[in-house]
């Protein structure tokens, strides 16, 4: 099993298509079209459903992807084992929920960048859980998560401390419980955001049952939809200090084991040369 195939594979399994894996590789369409039928023959299983010009993976398709990501990412780190003082290079693939990508990450990623220009950097955001993840399953290659976290398989290093706070439209009354919410609506982040268990963890031990729980895909839908005056939510105090909300919402301060919360760089441990995740972790540090 050619490592060159697996590049190939694991391209047209993320672009779900050969004409865009082609175009992301470089290589004419041909080309990437016999490599793809010669890997599936050689396993003796089909890797893709192909519908015209579009192709959904397989259930066996699906596996060797697993498979495909781990070899891949231990061909890079011994080819980096062998140079020990090369500068950082390649691709670093860096996971981040959203709200830290926006208030903690701009300035750091420039810094990065100017100076280890040979990385390529890439950033995905979501929710901690589907992060952590991607870490376990070699799709990224470090994440900024919200801790604790406790798993084996996991390196952890602590980068930042966020306040939450709850925040109400700017008319709303001050708030000391969640009693005084109750039957309001929750704005939230979609399942697996560890600040939305914290907010729904916060209503229950007061024993007050939010009307509805409405899931956003950013965090200026939640904060528009709370200026509103449509629901409530909890976001970090600092991204809400940086975009000077004073004049249309209103921040209300939480017990501490709701609002204080560590943010965490993670990474596999079963990986240990990687000279651009050793970097980026030294900078935050």
């Amino acid at each position: 099993m050619e490592l060159s195939a697996l590049r190939i594979f694991k391209a047209v399994a993320e672009e779900g298509s050969v004409t865009l894996a082609a175009s992301r590789l470089n290589r004419v369409q041909s080309n990437v079209s016999a490599r793809l039928t010669q890997l599936e023959e050689s396993l003796g299983v089909p890797l893709f459903h192909r519908s015209g010009r579009k192709l959904q993976i397989t259930v066996e398709g699906s596996r060797l992807l697993a498979y495909a990501d781990r070899l891949l990412q231990l061909a890079e780190e011994a080819q980096a084992a062998m140079q020990p003082d090369q500068k950082p290079s390649g691709q670093l693939r860096i996971g981040s929920m959203e709200t830290t990508a926006a208030a903690r990450l701009p300035q750091v990623l420039a810094a990065f960048n100017r100076k280890h220009p040979h990385v390529d950097l890439i950033l995905d955001t979501a929710p901690t859980d589907q992060l952590l993840d991607g870490v376990l399953k070699h799709r990224l290659d470090v994440a900024l998560v919200a801790g604790p976290v406790q798993h084996a398989d996991l390196e952890q290093l602590p980068v930042f401390e966020e306040e939450l706070v709850l925040i109400t439209c700017h008319g709303h009354a001050p708030v000391t419980s969640p009693q005084e919410l109750a039957r309001r609506n929750l704005l939230v982040f979609r399942t697996g955001c560890t600040y939305r268990r914290r907010l729904e963890a916060w209503f229950a031990e007061g024993g007050a049952a939010p009307a509805r729980v409405s899931e956003f895909g950013t965090f200026e839908a939640i904060i528009g939809c709370v200026a509103a005056g449509m629901g409530v939510a909890l976001m970090p105090k600092e991204l809400l200090n940086q975009r000077k909300l004073v004049k249309t919402i209103r921040q209300h301060p939480l017990p501490p084991h709701i609002a204080q919360v560590e943010t965490l760089l993670v990474w596999r441990k079963d990986v240990l040369h990687h000279p651009a995740r050793s970097a980026f972790a030294d900078m935050l540090a």
